[in-house]
C-alpha cells in the first residue's frame, strides 16, 4: 500500500476521530499494528489555530513517516493555507474531511455537507493539492443521503484533482451512524477510480475485514470506533489477513499493561487535570465487558488526580487476574 512516494507497513488504518485520535493513541494503534494513522480533524480557519485544541491535534511531535493531518473547511483558499501551514509544521500527508457528519461540522457546510456541492468540492480539492508538495487523500461518505449516493462522481472528482488516496465511510452523511454500513457503493467507486480506496465503516472483527477487502476489492480497510478501548484489533486483523487464523486476544494482565501505558502517556500530553478527564472515556472502552466494570466506571468517574486512576485501575484489573486464574 502506497500513498504518493511513502510505503505503509500495511493496509490497516486509523480512522481520524474528533476526541480519540490524539498523538498518545495514534502512537498507540501503530505500535499495535496500524500500517496509518492520521490527526484528529483540524480547521481550516486560522484564527483557531492557536489555540490550545488545535495545537495538541496538530502535535505529532515523535511519530514515524508519514504523519498525516486532517483538516476541515469550505473555503478553498483557507484550505489551501492550511495545508500549507501543517506541512510546515511537518506533515507529510494532508487529508481532507468530507465525511464527518457532526451537525456542527455540516451546519457550516464543511465536512460530509460539503457532497451536496460537486463543483466546490472539486474547487477545494484542486485549490490544496496545488498548494503543496506533499500527497493528498481525501475522506468522504457514500453521499449525503440515500437519494444523493454521488461517491462515485465525488470520487472521480477526486481522482482528476489529483487526490492520491480516497477513504470512503459506507454511510451517508443522513445515515450518520446509524443502521449498518453498505458496501456496494465503496465497490462501485473502487471500479471506477484508479488511485487506492480505503473502505471505512462497521469493521469490527478480522473476519469483516477481509469480507470487506473481498467484496468490495478496495486496497485498504480502515478502523475507527472498533479501536476505541481494543487498539490491538490492528494486530489481530493483520494477523488474520496474513495467515488465516485468528490471534489470542491479549489477556487480563495484557489489557491491564496497555491501559496502564496508554494513562501515563495521557498525563503527559495533556498534563495532569485534562489528562485525567481525557482518560476517564480510554478507561471505560477497555473496561467494557468486563464483570463489575460498570461500578468501576462509575467510581473511575468520581477520581481527580491522575495516581487515583492508575492505582483504582490496577487493582480493578489486578482482581480480574485473579478471578481468571481461581477460574482455570
Amino acid at each position: 500500500m502506497k500513498i504518493g512516494h511513502y510505503t505503509l507497513a500495511n493496509n490497516l488504518f486509523l480512522a481520524p476521530m474528533a476526541g480519540v485520535t490524539d498523538r498518545p493513541f495514534r502512537q498507540l494503534c501503530r505500535r499495535l499494528g496500524a500500517g496509518m494513522v492520521v490527526s484528529e480533524m483540524i480547521t481550516a480557519n486560522k484564527t483557531l489555530w492557536a489555540s490550545k485544541k488545535s495545537l495538541l491535534r496538530a502535535n505529532h511531535d515523535g511519530e514515524p513517516e508519514p504523519r498525516a493531518i486532517q483538516i476541515a473547511g469550505t473555503d478553498p483558499a483557507m484550505m489551501a493555507e492550511a495545508a500549507q501551514h501543517n506541512v510546515a509544521q511537518g506533515a507529510h500527508i494532508i487529508d481532507i474531511n468530507m465525511g464527518c457528519p457532526a451537525k456542527k461540522v455540516c451546519n457550516v457546510m464543511a465536512g460530509s455537507a460539503l457532497l451536496q456541492n460537486e463543483p466546490l468540492v472539486a474547487q477545494i480539492l484542486e485549490s490544496v493539492v496545488n498548494a503543496v508538495d506533499v500527497p493528498v487523500t481525501l475522506k468522504i461518505r457514500t453521499g449525503w443521503d440515500h437519494d444523493h449516493r454521488n461517491g462515485v462522481a465525488i470520487a472521480r472528482i477526486a481522482e482528476q484533482s489529483g487526490i492520491q488516496a480516497l477513504a470512503v465511510h459506507g454511510r451517508t452523511r443522513a445515515d450518520a451512524y446509524r443502521g449498518d454500513a453498505e458496501y456496494d457503493t465503496i465497490a462501485e467507486i473502487k471500479s471506477a477510480i484508479n488511485i487506492p480506496v480505503i473502505a471505512n465503516g462497521d469493521i469490527s472483527t478480522p473476519e469483516k475485514a477481509k469480507q470487506v477487502l473481498d467484496y468490495t476489492h478496495a486496497d485498504a480497510v480502515m478502523i475507527g470506533r472498533a479501536a476505541q478501548g481494543n487498539p490491538w484489533i490492528f494486530q489481530q486483523i493483520n494477523h488474520f489477513l496474513n495467515h488465516g487464523e485468528h490471534l489470542a486476544a491479549p489477556d487480563v494482565a495484557e489489557v491491564s499493561q496497555i491501559l496502564i501505558e496508554h494513562l501515563h502517556t495521557l498525563y503527559e500530553f495533556y498534563g495532569d487535570y485534562t489528562g485525567v478527564r481525557m482518560a476517564r472515556k480510554h478507561i471505560a472502552w477497555y473496561s467494557k465487558g468486563f464483570r463489575n466494570g460498570n461500578p468501576f466506571r462509575q467510581h473511575m468517574n468520581t477520581l481527580e488526580l491522575p495516581q487515583q486512576q492508575l492505582d483504582y485501575t490496577e487493582q480493578f484489573f489486578a482482581q480480574l487476574a485473579q478471578q481468571e486464574m481461581v477460574a482455570a
